[in-house]
Order: C-alpha cells, then structure tokens, then sequence
C-alpha cells in the first residue's frame, strides 16, 4: 500500500510540474498525455512524462499545459481515461503507445490521438499513427535503390501481424519490386523457402554437374579448373540484385543466415531490412555486411540520449525522444491554428523538422522523412 501511494504521489508531482510551467494569465494549448503509468509497462510511462518535461522546458514558451492520465496498458482503461479528456474539453492527445489500446477511442470524436504506433493499417478515424511507420521506411529504401540503380528487387516478409503494412506501404511508395515472398518464422521452413527463392538446388547441381565435366574433360588447365570450383557452394547467379527482409533482431539474422547458406552473400547483392534502431548486435554479425537500412536521425538521437542521461541518470528509450517531438510538433502547429479547433491541424500539410527527423502531416496522417544507413567492417555510416 505504501509504494501504492508513492506511485501516486510521483504522477501528483509530476503533474504539478508540468503544469507549473504555464502562466495563468495566458491562453494555453492543453495536451493530454495517455500513457501506461501503472502496471507493467508503467517504466515506459514514466520516460515519457520526464522527457515531455525536457521539451516544455526546451520550448521556453508558457502556453502548454499538460493533462496526465493512465492507460495501464489496457482498452478499457484506456477509453475511460480519454472520455474524461472529452470532458475536459482537451482535444489533442499524445498516446496511446500500443495498438490494442486504440480499439475504442473512436467513440471520443472529439479529440485527435497522436499515437506512439507504427501501424498504419485500420486506425481508429480519430488516431494519427505518429511512429516511424513502413511507409516513411519503404520511401527512403525506394531512395536508395533509386540512386544505385538497382533493378530486380526482392521483399521478404514474415508471416506475421505486419504483413499487410509492408505491403499497403510497398503500394504507396510505389517501389518497383521484382518479386514479394510470405516466409513462415520457423527455422527449418524458412530454410526450405530460402532454398526455392534463391534457386539453391539447381545452382548447387550446376556446379556437381561442372565439376563432373571438367574432371572428364581433357583441357589443359583442368587442375586449376577444379581447384576453383571446389572453392564454390553453388554455380549460377540468382534472378535479383537487391533483398529487403521486412524483420528485426533474431528473425532477420536467421533469414541472412539462411541466404548466407544458399551461396547468396551481401558482397554480392545488396541486403537491406527496415529500421533496426542502431541495433549494436548487427556491428558484431561480419558476415551479414555490408547491410542496409532507414532509421531516425543517429547524430539527433546519441544527443538526445547524452541530455537525457545527464538530467535523469538513466537511458532513454526510443519513445521518449518521439514524445519529446510530438509536444513540439503541436506546439509548432499550434502557432499556425486557432486554438479553438485544435483537431484540424493535422489536416493541412506542414513539415516539421524534429529530433527524429523530418515530419510531413498531411489528412491527419504523420510520415517521416528519414535517414539510410549502412553497416559495414563493424561500423554505421550515413549514406543520406
């Protein structure tokens, strides 16, 4: 009962803070934060509560006032607290952090959601996917496949909850891809499916076939011949130039494994996958390099991340850094509004340069113009 009421007593401080950081006398933009600050996601909540605090101190205005509630990680809850929003006559809201939480707010037609989600697929009218969604990601891989003028490419996609994002987003950005392949996550599947794509068995007999043909042969260099081709796995190339693997962590170390397997090396075809968040494990895994991806800003987030650190002692997750742009974000728009009909100004297009990168809002939709990465010999370099 007593870390109940200490828990409570930290939201109470918290609130009266950033409520504090307002004047009176003024007419205020109010912001609802809703986001998990009990149960087991409450840590993610309590990141997002200290860096919106960074952003309203870092924006110096005293027009923002911030109306706390918790989701506790739960639908139910979730649309309690957003029909008390409703009633408060606040009509932005940063949150929810998960999709299952966004199944009710439809019913509060009156209040626009920002949400931390990257799922663009079947959101609630009301709610703007505010993550760094497969849209923003496939436009910047368009980008790059575009400036070295690679012509086949493959995309491999797991037979996961995803699956229709990567697709809808292959879709708009209007990527020219070669071939698209469902793969299931299971490893002895996922290998037999490698095996097919690539041709893996029919280059592999190419080569027992050409050995078999040079050992019966009669030509001069014939030792030479055979000493080359017994340094090779398979004999043929494969009918694409470039693969994107649509998966993360140790999903997407399986699938290049399994390329890596079938005699399908990143030497010699680009390899590039979705936004990995500077995942250090990939700096380790020499022989999936060079490998390629779009992500956020790294220069903005590593001083995001050492700002953080000083004035919290602690690491920040990837949300705090888009909680921190969102409050900005609306501030930004704000500006150019009526604050009377705040819901109205993710329809008009705007940019909005953030920490994240660059924001293009458009018909209460949110993309992000980003960056691409190539890791290679263990280290990350910017490409654009």
């Amino acid at each position: 009962m007593l870390k109940f009421f200490k828990i409570l007593n930290l939201i109470f401080l918290s609130i009266l803070y950033l409520n504090s950081q307002v004047s009176a006398n003024e007419k205020k933009i109010k912001i609802g934060l809703l986001i998990p600050i009990s149960g087991e996601n409450k840590k993610i909540g309590q990141q997002i509560i200290k860096s919106t605090r960074m952003a309203l101190k870092d924006i110096g205005e005293n027009k923002v006032e911030i109306f706390l509630k918790d989701t506790n990680s739960n639908p139910n809850q979730t649309i309690k607290s957003a029909n008390e929003f409703q009633n408060m006559g606040i009509q932005i809201v940063i949150g929810p952090v998960f999709f299952k939480n966004l199944i009710y707010l439809e019913e509060t037609n009156d209040i626009i959601f920002l949400s931390f989600t990257n799922k663009t697929y079947k959101l609630p009218r009301n709610v703007v996917s505010a993550g760094v969604n497969a849209n923003s990601q496939l436009n910047a891989i368009k980008n790059f496949v575009e400036i070295n003028e690679i012509k086949k490419t493959i995309l491999l996609t797991p037979k996961l909850d995803y699956e229709n994002e990567v697709k809808r987003a292959v879709q708009k950005s209007k990527l020219k891809i070669f071939k698209h392949h469902i793969y299931d996550t299971e490893p002895t599947k996922l290998t037999a499916q490698i095996e097919k794509i690539t041709n893996y068995k029919i280059r592999k007999q190419n080569l027992e076939d050409e050995i078999k043909r040079v050992e019966n042969s009669n030509i001069i260099d014939k030792d030479e011949q055979l000493k080359n081709l017994n340094k090779k796995y398979t004999l043929g190339d494969v009918n694409f130039d470039s693969v994107i693997i649509s998966d993360f962590d140790e999903n997407l170390k399986s699938v290049v494994t399994s390329l890596l397997y079938t005699d399908v090396s990143p030497k010699d075809k680009y390899f590039i996958t979705l936004n990995q968040w500077f995942d250090e494990s990939l700096l380790k895994e020499e022989s999936i390099q060079p490998i390629y991806y779009p992500s956020i800003n790294k220069d903005n987030l590593e001083n995001f991340e050492e700002k953080f650190l000083k004035e919290f002692n602690e690491q920040p997750n990837y949300l705090s850094l888009l909680s921190y742009d969102l409050i900005g974000l609306i501030y930004y728009l704000s500006k150019k509004n009526d604050l009377e009909n705040l819901t109205s100004i993710f329809k008009k297009k705007n940019t909005f340069k953030g920490k994240i990168g660059i924001f293009d809002i458009e018909n209460n939709k949110i993309n992000h113009k980003l960056n691409f990465y190539e890791i290679n010999d263990g280290k990350i370099k910017e490409i654009f």
